[in-house]
């Protein structure tokens, strides 16, 4: 009877051999399925704010836009668009900033949409 006792030992050996191995192959690929998700999420925020960018663009060109349109160029303080975007737009002069180099005047825009911030600089 001893044989048939061995034999019974190693199969239940091999079972639980067999039983782990599956549990490591499932660990694995659940690994890889969570990292995989945790990537396109990720992507998939990126490219929403994408768009936020383009509309902080904008609304910073509109601030450039509007200064250009008056006579005297002077600071705008944050102005909000229809879009819910906003714009913020500073005025430097040769005399007012070394650091501008235009004959006329330096323009910074800041436009601001949902937590994005995107910033035009003019030289006029």
């Amino acid at each position: 009877m001893s044989p048939i006792k061995i034999k019974n030992q190693k199969s239940k050996i091999k079972n639980g051999v067999s039983l782990l191995f599956a549990v490591l192959v499932m660990s694995v690929v659940l690994a890889i399925g969570l990292g995989i998700s945790l990537i396109l999420i990720q992507q998939t925020k990126m490219m929403g704010e994408i768009g936020y960018s383009v509309v902080a663009f904008y609304a910073a060109d509109n601030g450039i836009e509007e200064v250009l349109n008056m006579t005297t160029p002077a600071n705008i303080p944050e102005t909000s668009l229809s879009n819910g975007a906003k714009y913020q737009v500073f005025v430097n002069t040769t005399t007012t900033d070394p650091a501008c180099t235009a004959t006329n005047y330096c323009l910074k825009s800041i436009g601001i949409y949902k937590g994005t911030r995107r910033a035009i600089e003019a030289k006029y």
